[in-house]
């Protein structure tokens, strides 16, 4: 009775309110951080999927099966699909920069539970990925932020699947100016030979589900992905949040 009581008091002084929209969440959702309401105004990527990035294809862009950016950079990615549960805008948008810049890591739980949401309704492989890698930080990026995001949302899928995430094995060993305001080509140039594999043995002749938080050309995700398949990889499977 006590601790409902203390409940109901810590629930009248400190509500809890959706990240999204800060309206109170009502009792029957109280553990979740957004209201349903903000949860289904994420705009989804929705099939048909682009083969390269896997962003949707509009009526357009399904005869050449790639999306305009793909068609503009023409690149050859190393990665052989890659996937992203979200466009990047509005709400989606807004918490991965406060998930990323802010400090809010516990906002890796329910982005990482529209990643595997997404692995569910679509029926990604995961049965047959070997191990989870997520795209590293360079070590001084990372004692900046003290997190890597795409660490935790690898943490996230592979407890939802029973697989295990690989961290430490691919590492950034340079630290790249900001890819902002760069074109493609100019990004691939920036982020080239930034990764290192630093045990072969463990992903020689696996598939792998590589894991970032935001897909926008790929420049990164890429390099990442040619390390890891010139260290041995058979294949790899790009998954981010959103692109």
């Amino acid at each position: 009775m006590l601790r409902g009581l203390l409940k109901g008091l810590k629930d009248l002084i400190y509500p809890n309110c959706c990240l999204v929209c800060k309206n109170r969440i009502p009792p029957a959702g109280q553990q979740q951080l957004i209201c349903a309401g903000c949860w289904d105004l994420f705009e989804k990527n929705l099939p048909p999927f682009c083969a390269n990035c896997g962003r949707h294809l509009d009526s357009q862009a399904i005869e050449k099966n790639a999306c305009p950016s793909c068609s503009k950079c023409k690149a050859n990615f190393y990665f052989d699909r890659a996937f992203s549960p979200c466009a990047y805008t509005g709400s989606i948008k807004k918490l991965i920069h406060e998930f990323k810049y802010s400090g809010k890591d516990y906002l890796g739980k329910p982005l990482g539970k529209l990643m595997h949401t997404f692995i569910r309704d679509y029926q990604l492989p995961i049965e047959h990925l070997d191990f989870i890698i997520p795209i590293p930080l360079h070590r001084s990026r990372q004692r900046e932020r003290e997190f890597n995001q795409a660490e935790i949302l690898s943490q996230e899928v592979a407890r939802e699947f029973d697989k295990k995430a690989l961290t430490g094995v691919l590492i950034r060993v340079k630290r790249t100016q900001t890819q902002t305001e760069l074109t493609f080509r100019e990004r691939c140039q920036n982020v080239e030979k930034s990764f290192f594999v630093t045990k072969p043995e463990l992903i020689k002749d696996t598939n792998l589900l590589l894991i970032d938080d935001v897909l926008t050309t790929g420049a990164t995700s890429n390099e990442a992905a040619k390390c890891l398949k010139s260290a041995g990889a058979r294949k790899v499977l790009l998954l981010t949040l959103a692109s």
